[in-house]
């Protein structure tokens, strides 16, 4: 079993029940920075379309792939979402385990632990992936669905399951996307992961092969995530790299050893701290690391099981006093549930072994 294969066997009921439900609910608002960046990304592609400037690179949040949507159902989906500002004390229903917990948050704390995590990474099976099978990764997400201007307010925990091929050529479909739940933006649909233009494996496609191709030596391979990574105005470097790392674990299946080496990466990151307790979208206790760069607007956590060290989620705030706020606040959270192999999109790793 890779080092990053939770099984929901740890979750809350409630948190099950929702995995084993059908698709066919309703289609609230949700999703909103995600669906801002979707937008986006189509906007771009229009003007590149028309020879206009190319598109800049949006900024993710959690780990979300951009799909190819109409203007029109991002525009629905964004109606009154993106939030800038918060009202009074009152920040929605954000699980507990925030910050102010955080009490010996120091660098040497997140080493240790970071040294631990990567031992027991070392010490996992994973099975190469093909170049015809995909990944499949099953999360369950909570994000924010507040008015426009309005207070945070996280919507329900919904589940997103997320097929990423594994070819080696230039593509523009990586992958597909299935929603389904409360708050799910399309559900039950399988929608294709595009980008405007053809791209290879990397950051942006990560495949197997690629990630097997990776160095292994923590320095070095910091050094290439530096290299590789944008870095968008308002970030800085150590901030841009924490985050593609984040991305990375909770989309990919990953050979043991990149594994061990992407966490020691992370441990040699400045400012990197340690969170003895951090909560992620099925209610699951867990060890954080989280980063903030100064004068940054938001701050992430990456969340691991107490016991196994796999990674199972990840929390993401926005930091005190940005936009007005009195204290940090969650506005996006989720939680790895399953990975593994399949053959092909839209099947499951129960159905790929029946």
């Amino acid at each position: 079993m890779n080092a990053d294969n939770p099984r929901a066997g740890s979750a809350r009921s409630e948190a099950e029940e929702l995995l084993a439900a059908s698709a066919d609910w309703d289609l609230p608002p949700s999703r909103r920075l995600h669906c801002k960046d979707l937008l986006m990304q189509q906007i771009d592609h229009d003007h590149s379309a028309s020879g206009a400037m190319p598109p800049t690179p949006s900024r993710r949040r959690l780990p979300r792939p951009a799909l190819a949507l109409p203007v029109t159902a991002l525009a629905l989906a964004l109606a009154g979402a993106m939030v800038v500002t918060f009202s009074g004390g009152d920040h929605g229903s954000a699980p507990a385990a925030g910050p102010t917990a955080s009490a010996p948050a120091r660098a040497d704390g997140a080493t240790v632990t970071l040294d631990r995590i990567a031992a027991a990474a070392m010490k996992t099976d994973a099975t190469p992936v093909e170049e015809n099978q995909f990944v499949y990764v099953q999360r369950l997400a909570r994000e924010n669905k507040g008015a426009f201007g309005g207070r945070v307010v996280l919507g329900a925990a919904h589940k997103e399951e997320l097929w990423t091929t594994q070819k080696r050529g230039r593509t523009t479909t990586t992958g597909w996307l299935r929603s389904s739940g409360k708050d799910a933006v399309m559900p039950g649909q399988l929608i294709p992961v595009t980008s405007a233009a053809p791209v290879g494996p990397g950051l942006r496609y990560p495949t197997y092969a690629w990630l097997a191709s990776l160095p292994t030596d923590p320095d070095d391979l910091l050094e290439l995530l530096r290299t590789r990574t944008v870095v968008e105005k308002g970030d800085s470097k150590d901030e841009a790299v924490f985050r593609t790392i984040g991305d990375l674990l909770g989309s990919v299946i990953m050979p043991p050893e990149t594994a061990s080496a992407l966490y020691r990466a992370v441990a040699r990151t400045p400012g990197v701290t340690w969170i003895p307790d951090a909560v992620d979208a099925a209610g699951r206790h867990g060890i954080g690391i989280t980063h903030q760069a100064s004068g940054s607007a938001t701050r992430s956590v990456l969340i691991f099981d107490e016991k196994t060290l796999a990674y199972i989620g990840s929390q993401v705030y926005f930091v005190e006093g940005a936009a007005g706020t009195a204290g940090d606040v969650l506005f996006g959270t989720d939680a790895v549930m399953e990975r593994g192999v399949v053959d092909r999109q839209g099947q499951t790793p129960t159905e790929a072994a029946d």
